[in-house]
């Protein structure tokens, strides 16, 4: 049997080691990918460093990851869309419960993807470029399309494309997910109100946003009510450890009334480089579970739905469906859509994949940590 390197988890909270694994046979509704480039996402370094309580049913060892480009080695028997040699990029849905880590996680050289979870890599696109859209433009799509987040019609259902749909609020327009909320509302026809810091706000504008506040502002909120300027505001995307607060409040003033909530409201940074879990982590799930509360409750009060977005949820689902069979490769080729962020390449080889994860976790701005293998 052939094999191949991957980063593996070997054990909880473990250091990524580099090992040889088998190569994986695609299933049906499988396409078999030779990777070429990752990215790594903020729940890699989550479920590396809190996975026993964020991620119980994680087995170990564990190949994790989301995003993932390369070209097609081998189909399964069921699969129509790509053939061997295809350049494609993916989903991977290896660390979601009940899914297998080992064949479908990232951060190896050759992973499976489900044929609905992956699309066409255009020829003007790179590796790297495509490998920075799987998860962020996976959440955002949940957050913007899902019946039980904000329920918007998707780009191609027709209609006016200059904004009578209504506004949506994107509170963190240059994060992974930002961006693309960004622009696939746009595409789809809405107007974009959102916040960025100053050095990234031109970016979010490019992306579509009409109006970009800067999130540190005291005065943000009322900068983005004012932006609105009474149009029909159809609900807000929240991303950021503050932003469901500011949002509920853009909501509460601007009659809008979902909210879709893709952010812990305490991060879990300083959890995750914690020597040992208990018992730093009692103080901070409790700060996030009585947060999460006032906010919900707030919410309700205000007349207003909140959950919380979960970017691979749309695995089975129509919204999965379409985005991947459709929006993403027509956008990337009409250039509606672009990929986004900027690919921030950090080295070469799995090898490279845990100094990826710190990088990640000391943070980047409008950027995506990428590596090449």
């Amino acid at each position: 049997m052939s094999q191949h390197s991957a980063a593996v988890l070997t054990a909880s909270r473990a250091p990524l080691v580099t090992t040889t694994v088998p190569d994986p046979e695609p299933a049906a509704d499988e396409v078999l990918v030779r990777v070429r480039a990752v990215a790594v996402n903020p729940v890699d370094w989550v479920v590396q460093g809190t996975g026993p309580v964020t991620y119980r049913w994680l087995p170990y060892p564990a190949v994790l990851g989301s995003d993932v480009a390369g070209e097609v080695v081998a189909v399964g028997s069921g699969v129509t869309r790509f053939r061997v040699g295809d350049r494609v990029f993916g989903l991977a849905t290896g660390t979601d419960r009940g899914r297998d880590p080992m064949r479908e996680g990232a951060f190896q050289e050759t992973t499976v993807l489900l044929e609905r979870l992956t699309a066409p890599t255009p020829s003007d696109v790179t590796d790297e470029q495509a490998a920075v859209l799987p998860l962020g433009a996976s959440t955002a799509a949940c957050a913007l399309f899902q019946p039980k987040h904000l329920g918007l019609t998707m780009p191609g259902d027709g209609g006016d494309a200059d904004g009578d749909r209504g506004v949506v609020v994107v509170w963190g327009g240059s994060t992974s997910v930002g961006m693309n909320a960004v622009q696939l509302a746009r595409a789809a026809g809405y107007d974009v109100v959102s916040t960025a810091s100053p050095r990234n706000a031109d970016l979010v504008r490019s992306l579509g946003a009409d109006v970009v506040v800067d999130h540190g502002d005291p005065e943000a909120v009322a900068q983005l009510v004012a932006g609105i300027a009474g149009r029909r505001v159809v609900g807000a995307v929240a991303l950021g450890t503050t932003s469901s607060a500011a949002c509920i409040e853009v909501l509460r003033r601007t009659g809008g009334t979902v909210l879709a909530m893709a952010s812990t409201p305490v991060s879990l940074d300083g959890l995750a480089g914690r020597r040992r879990l208990f018992p730093a982590m009692l103080p901070v799930f409790t700060r996030i579970g009585l947060t999460t509360a006032r906010l919900t409750l707030r919410a309700r009060r205000a007349g207003i739905r909140s959950a919380f977005v979960w970017g691979s949820s749309l695995r089975d689902d129509e919204v999965g469906r379409r985005l991947w069979g459709e929006v993403l490769g027509s956008g990337l080729d009409d250039g509606t859509l672009r990929p986004v962020p900027e690919p921030l390449v950090v080295g070469t080889g799995v090898d490279s994949v845990q100094t990826a994860l710190d990088r990640q976790r000391a943070g980047v701005s409008a950027q995506k940590v990428v590596v090449t293998l």
